[in-house]
This record gives C-alpha cells, structure tokens and sequence, in this order.
C-alpha cells in the first residue's frame, strides 16, 4: 500500500498520563501508527494555563510545532515566544524547550526529523520544570 491513514485523536493511545502532569494532558504518537520513515509525528493537547512539565533536548532530530487550536507560549533556550493559531517554530537539534497554554489551551502537532527509529528517547534529554518561573 503506497500510502497510510490513522486518526490521530480516534486510533492513538492517549500518553499525556505517562508525564505525571495534569490530568488532560493529552499526547498522541502517530510515527508507528502512520508507518513513518524519514520523520516523527506527534499531537499534543495542553490544558489551559498548564505549562508541560518537562523541558527537552535532541541530539540529533530537529522538530517544527505547528499551533493547529489556541494559544500559549514557547521557551527556546532563553527566549520565549508568544504563539498563536497557525504558528510554526522550528527548534533545532540542541537548543532546549517547553511550552505552556495561553486561557483556551494550546494544540500542537509536532514533526521531527530524522526518525529515530526504536530508540527515540535514547536522543532525548529531558528536566523536570526545566522552565521554571
């Protein structure tokens, strides 16, 4: 089959759970699901005014967030960015991030590349409250 479809809220294991974060946090992997090859696909739901709970890094892969619904902000090693609907920010590897929803939640969908394969937290470096006020 030359091509693959998945409904990432409908089909996806919701792991927003796996974060010990808020209770609506929402986290959809859709690499596997989707067969991906050269790049990673991921959706992420931030509940209003909740800031993710950890910061990250990569070694190796570079990601773009796309805003698809609401709002928030973005910290990029030490800058923070408003965002709204629509925005993309491309972070490269080695700079760190983390982000928080603005009043109405924020709705990513994040791809990255290259894909990492089987191991993808093996090129991940990940703080707790890594952005700290």
């Amino acid at each position: 089959m030359p091509f693959t479809l998945s409904n990432i809220k409908k089909d996806l294991d919701d792991l927003g759970s796996r974060f010990d974060g808020a209770p609506d946090l929402e986290f959809r992997a859709a690499t596997k699901a989707l067969g991906l090859e050269q790049s990673a696909l991921s959706y992420q739901h931030v509940p209003p005014g909740y800031r993710f709970p950890y910061g990250h890094t990569h070694m190796k892969q570079e990601e773009v967030y796309v805003v698809v619904r609401g709002s928030g902000r973005m910290k990029v090693d030490d800058e923070i960015v408003e965002l709204e609907e629509w925005d993309a920010v491309r972070v490269p590897p080695g700079s760190w991030r983390g982000y928080e929803a603005g009043p109405d939640g924020l709705e990513l969908l994040v791809v990255g590349a290259p894909n990492l394969g089987d191991d993808p937290r093996g090129d991940v470096e990940g703080k707790r409250d890594w952005w700290a006020d």
